[in-house]
């Protein structure tokens, strides 16, 4: 996920994911309130998300480069 200056980074999201959360939690809030709250708490959701699902492809990259070739070329079972 490329970063611009609308997107925050994973930890921000997740910091102010954590902040609406315990908003929410605590109550006391109007119905419009917490409505835009739990909007604004979806998105920073999904932010997350990307980030991880970014981070997640990049790992199996990187993995991918680190294994071995396999000894059976032909893709069969070895049993």
């Amino acid at each position: 996920m490329a970063q611009d200056k609308q997107t925050p980074s994973y930890e921000q999201a997740r910091e102010e994911l954590t902040e609406v959360v315990r908003r929410l939690e605590t109550g006391g809030l109007t119905l419009e309130e917490s409505i835009e709250l739990w909007e604004r708490g979806e998105r920073l959701a999904a932010i997350c998300e990307e980030w991880l699902q970014g981070a997640r492809a990049k790992l199996a990259a990187a993995m991918a480069e680190r294994e071995p070739p396999h000894p059976n070329p032909t893709d069969e079972a070895p049993f």
